[in-house]
């Protein structure tokens, strides 16, 4: 199980070490294949830039605390808190599944490939991931954490999904992976 101490990166450099490990939630796990650096300081795109209830919660919770919120009143989104000297949050955009794929397909309509897990609205569909979850502790219980992995080639290339920032080459990508939301557009 990743440590804490883990967690007291900058959110770029969580982000970057989190692709290859593994998420576990549950009896459901998976390769994160795809995150995203949000930085809780300076950062448009970043909840706490508008948000009083997310500076809110930098402040209240230790790093590698779920942040877990609902987008566009859809979709849920699985994020880690980190606090390093900079503090922020990696949204988990997309894992390669390994255990449970039956549990997420069930939940996501029978969906394969990159249609189960690649981005972030279906990779909390499939994990069963919701608002209960919000403040959850990854550094707690070995049911819901990250596991280390190997060393594997990362991408660098912009932010998506988002209509401020997006020139910042925060999101990490597993070269290659076919469960990648989008590819990357540019190599690091």
């Amino acid at each position: 199980m990743i440590p804490r101490e883990f967690f007291t990166q900058s959110p770029v450099e969580c982000a970057r070490a989190l692709v290859g490990c593994e998420l576990v939630w549950g009896a459901c796990s998976g390769i994160v294949v795809e995150c995203e650096a949000y930085a809780a300081v300076g950062d448009p795109a970043c909840h706490t830039f508008t948000r009083p209830s997310a500076r809110e919660f930098v402040a209240r919770h230790r790093a590698g605390t779920a942040y877990v919120y609902l987008n566009y009143g859809m979709h849920w989104m699985l994020n880690v808190l980190t606090k390093g000297e900079e503090e922020g949050f990696v949204l988990i955009r997309a894992i390669e599944p390994r255990h449970g794929l039956r549990a997420m397909q069930k939940r996501r309509g029978e969906k394969k490939g990159r249609e189960l897990t690649g981005g972030p609205g279906r990779l909390a569909a499939a994990l069963g991931v919701t608002g209960a979850h919000h403040g959850a502790d990854f550094c707690a219980s070995a049911k819901r954490c990250f596991l280390h992995g190997q060393e594997v080639d990362v991408m660098a290339d912009g932010r998506i999904g988002i209509s401020r920032a997006q020139e910042l080459p925060w999101r990490f990508s597993l070269a290659g992976n076919p469960f990648v939301s989008f590819r990357p557009r540019v190599a690091a």
